[in-house]
């Protein structure tokens, strides 16, 4: 089978011509300009490293926070750089004081990461993780609103929610659980770790006490660029989970959550810095900035779906609408395929990559043996990528 070509955008990417990605969604993929810049800060770090650290990165920061700011429609003082979503989760789940018999609460769509925060806050201190099962397929959102609301209980302290499944690639109505939650007292932490790129976010209009997502997936910026938003009345019980110098600045010029959430010790700030430069560097690839790039996104991941479905002979589990440009097919049972060894990567997905070059991730949800195949693309991908996928998993599965 001859290699497809990406698409004409791909050569604004550093990623490898001998494979086939489309597994963007895992950890994104970054343009050459914005490495360039990375580069470039690396190297102005080490020629006088207390120069930047000491007197310019303060300054850096306030300007890559701005910036992120516009982008999400949100407060920059509310706004706080972590390494990823599941640092944000984490940080609000151990900064919670929870007594035995509260419950946080989240669905069986949740990242596992955060299923395994929640467990291991609520074994230290009593409280109790309640799941929510939503169905999938999925008709409709409507079908997750009545799955979170009706396992709500006079106990439920915090909900957490993704805004874009991981496993499954739905979009969960957000915009109107947030306000039907806090609406019973009942704060929520809106995991948001596919969603700034991929969908409109406007974090001041939604209000949830909590949103945490990261940058380096469909925004492109480096590995470890991610954000938490907290709502200001939130912030006095919230703590980073590094305490450091800022727990007794006696500055005054700035807040608490700030002197603590921008220092927690020496680290590589670059990915952070890199935000900004992303963000215009993507936009400027195709005329119709941001706006364009969701919409080609989504239109080429829907059809990937499609393309996927018939070669399988197997219906979409959830209606184009609930897509954003992240989206999931069920895999046939098929006796050649073992489950996962202890690589946990599924021989299906090996073959993929070991005989035709593709890499696109295999996995169990919500059991091993009931197996999926996820498909997210961005600009750097084209639909002959996607047809050329359809033609393997006919061979790899024949």
């Amino acid at each position: 089978m001859r290699r497809p070509e990406p698409s004409a955008l791909a050569a604004r990417w550093a990623l490898d011509p001998e494979v086939t990605f489309l597994n963007h969604g895992a950890f994104g993929a970054c343009p050459r300009e914005v490495l360039a810049l990375q580069t470039e800060l690396r190297a102005r770090m080490e020629r006088d490293p207390i120069d930047f650290l000491v007197r310019a990165l303060e300054p850096l920061l306030d300007e890559a926070r701005a910036k992120l700011a516009t982008f999400l429609r949100a407060d920059p003082e509310e706004l706080a750089f972590v390494d990823n979503a599941t640092t944000g989760v984490n940080t609000v789940l151990r900064s919670l004081e929870l007594r035995p018999g509260d419950e946080l609460l989240t669905t069986d769509h949740g990242y596992n990461a955060c299923l395994n925060a929640l467990h291991a806050v609520a074994g230290a201190s009593g409280a109790r993780v309640v799941i929510a099962p939503v169905a999938f397929p999925l008709r409709g959102p409507e079908e997750v609103v009545e799955a979170v609301l009706g396992t709500v209980t006079p106990r439920t302290r915090l909900v957490v929610l993704a805004h874009v499944t991981s496993a499954t690639g739905v979009i969960f109505p957000v915009e109107s659980l947030v306000p039907a939650l806090q609406g019973r007292g009942i704060d929520v932490l809106v995991d948001g770790a596919h969603a700034p790129g991929m969908l409109p976010v406007d974090v001041q209009a939604l209000g949830a006490a909590y949103y945490t997502g990261n940058c380096h997936k469909w925004l492109c910026a480096p590995k470890g660029a991610g954000f938490l938003h907290v709502r200001r009345e939130r912030q006095g019980g919230l703590r980073p989970l590094v305490i450091s110098h800022g727990a007794n600045s006696p500055r005054t010029d700035r807040s608490r959550f700030r002197l603590e959430f921008d220092w927690t010790g020496t680290r590589d700030p670059s990915p952070f810095l890199c935000v900004g430069r992303a963000i215009d560097v993507v936009a400027g690839l195709v005329p119709g900035g941001w706006d364009e790039v969701r919409e080609r996104n989504h239109a080429l991941a829907c059809r990937a779906r499609a393309l996927v479905c018939e070669e399988l002979g197997v219906a979409p589990p959830c209606p184009d609408s609930m897509l954003g440009s992240l989206a999931t097919v069920e895999l046939p049972d098929h006796p050649r395929w073992p489950l996962p060894g202890p690589r946990d990567v599924d021989p299906l997905q090996e073959a993929l990559f070991v005989r035709f070059g593709l890499e696109v991730p295999v996995y169990g949800w919500p059991v091993a043996h009931r197996r999926w195949i996820r498909l997210s693309p961005h600009l750097h991908n084209s639909e002959a990528q996607y047809r050329f996928l359809a033609d393997a998993l006919r061979e790899a599965m024949a």
